[in-house]
């Protein structure tokens, strides 16, 4: 009997540890399970979030292009335009996509940029019509041949601030020359820190001039 108890001791206390192997066996297969299914998730989470990135990266790739590719036909359209002004050559179309300035450099432009700039100011008014009309780009594009405008920026800032020199020294207003818009800007835009003067923009086109005028007169 002691032996055969003894034996039935062994044998259920064998029971209870498979028993509770068995648990722990379960336990851990849940436990894999649910890993298993978060990584799967995961996994998942990530293959949408790359589609995700690789699509958004094919729709930029596709908008650089299109943008692209307006340019290069923007830049064939303005040749054939100076073609049909005038025998000058253009030896290259530069496109600054920072600033959406173009720049354009080549033999003979003069007729191109015309008196004060005028025919140059014509052309970037067209550019500029033909992109709203094919919805290319949401802001404005600049065109420059040769550098005139900066070279002409350069001249107009030192006019303007020996200008607004002389009127704080002397007290009294000084009237400047009939400009175009964007040399008035570039004067309006040079003396809008100073604290001695003013700029006032007066009269009509072609006549329309800036007054700068003294905070403190004589």
């Amino acid at each position: 009997m002691t032996k055969q108890r003894s034996m039935e001791e062994a044998i259920n206390k064998f029971v209870e540890s498979l028993e509770e192997e068995q648990k722990s066996n379960k336990l851990i297969e849940s436990k894999n399970i649910i890993k298993n299914t978060e990584e799967k998730e995961e996994e998942k989470s990530e293959i949408k979030n790359n589609i995700k990135d690789e699509r958004n990266n094919k729709n930029n790739n596709l908008i650089i292009k299109e943008e692209d590719n307006y340019i290069e036909k923007i830049k064939e359209f303005i040749s054939k335009v100076i073609n049909s002004i005038c025998n000058s050559e253009v030896f290259e179309i530069k496109y600054d996509k920072e600033k959406n300035n173009i720049d354009i450099y080549g033999k003979d432009l003069g007729i191109v940029i015309g008196k004060n700039g005028k025919s140059m100011e014509a052309l970037e008014y067209i550019i500029n019509i033909i992109a709203k009309k094919k919805n290319i780009l949401n802001k404005l594009i600049t065109i420059d041949i040769k550098d005139y405008k900066k070279k002409k920026y350069a001249i107009v800032k030192n006019l303007a601030i020996r200008m607004a020199k002389k009127a704080a020294k002397e007290g009294k207003k000084i009237v400047l020359k009939p400009m175009t818009s964007y040399e008035r800007k570039i004067v309006h835009d040079i003396l809008s820190d100073n604290k001695e003067v003013r700029t006032i923009s007066k009269n009509k086109e072609p006549y329309r001039r800036i007054v700068i005028y003294p905070n403190k007169e004589k």
